[in-house]
């Protein structure tokens, strides 16, 4: 959980922030990583200590990422990290979460809610919960490895631009979770901050590897405040690509690796350099496609694969050894 909160600002918070907001959750099934990232017209100014929008996220590398908002209280985000800790899936934390609001019963009708976990076997879950007493326009939308939920929103086509552009992007989960909070940047996409002539006030960006300390995560930006009229996406945008210019290219491949032709056209080589194995294919929602053995050397496959982009990964063991993108187009 977020270190540093001070007992007071806790406790001044507890009633305090209605948070219009929008954000997502999401899981990488193939690197293990797992991501938050969010906006909201509530910034460090106008609630000093909290550090803006990124007060509702809470990450357990390895294992899922909470989102807490709407009308925020400190009691009910760790008592979901306690559940999450227990080993509750997502939609069990958050039923847990509607029936132990801290401010009891009829609290939970405030709340919004966005969780994503893995299961024992590695498999992605996730849930999202949209209290009727939230502000409009409020509601979510999931799919196997993200939650995108949102209140005081500009209307429903703020979310939807959330999901497609997260579902229609490539690259690291780092890079999908940016180009998803680029499709709320438009003016009053939180509606409080029309007058603005921003989407919002203040904007963060996290991803967790499996191996990360709760306080020590791989990736984590935050936006928490700025002069009135500037955009924090835009310098969520700039930080993130400063950061991936000088930190986030880190190269731990062990292997050498070969494929071609990519774009491949009705099949593949792959030529491998590490221990025999299996290599997997998986869609851009890390959802399993196909599986065949791995040899040392050169290797050929013919998966039937729709045209599109692909993610494979070579594994040998229990452990995950290298990830590669594939572009697929039939003949």
């Amino acid at each position: 959980m977020r270190k540093g909160f001070t007992a007071c600002f806790l406790f001044l918070c507890a009633n305090l922030i209605s948070q219009d907001t929008f954000s997502i959750v999401a899981i990488d099934t193939i690197t293990g990583e797992i991501g938050s990232a969010g906006a909201s017209c509530l910034d460090n100014n106008s609630f000093p200590g909290s550090g803006g929008a990124i007060i509702i996220s809470d990450i357990l590398p390895g294992r899922g990422a909470i989102h807490t908002q709407s009308f925020w209280l400190a009691q009910n985000q760790a008592n979901a990290r306690v559940k999450m800790e227990e080993g509750l899936s997502a939609a069990e934390i958050i039923d847990w979460l509607s029936h132990n609001d801290a401010e009891g019963q009829f609290g939970e009708w405030k709340r919004q809610y966005g969780i994503v976990d893995l299961d024992l076997d590695g498999h992605p879950r996730s849930a999202s919960y949209t209290g009727i007493s939230c502000y409009d326009y409020k509601g979510h939308k999931n799919g196997v490895n993200y939650a995108i939920q949102g209140n005081i929103l500009l209307g429903a086509q703020i979310l939807d631009s959330i999901e497609s552009h997260f579902l229609n992007s490539s690259g690291t989960l780092a890079d999908r979770l940016m180009y998803a909070l680029q499709g709320a940047n438009v003016p009053g996409a939180d509606s409080r901050c029309l007058n603005n002539g921003t989407s919002s006030l203040s904007a963060f960006l996290r991803v967790a590897r499996p191996d990360d300390q709760d306080d020590n995560l791989f990736l984590d930006l935050n936006v928490p405040s700025l002069p009135t009229g500037m955009e924090p996406i835009d310098s969520l945008q700039r930080l993130y690509d400063n950061w991936k210019a000088t930190l986030g290219n880190e190269n731990f491949e062990p292997f050498q690796v070969k494929i071609f032709p990519n774009p491949a056209n009705g099949y593949f080589n792959l030529l491998w350099e590490g221990d025999e194995g299996k290599l997997q294919i998986f869609n851009l929602n890390s959802q399993f496609i196909f599986e065949q053995h791995l040899k040392t050397g050169l290797n050929t496959f013919s998966p039937n694969l729709s045209d599109g982009i692909y993610l494979i990964q070579m594994v040998t063991g229990n452990s995950v050894l290298l990830n590669r993108k594939l572009v697929w187009q039939n003949p």
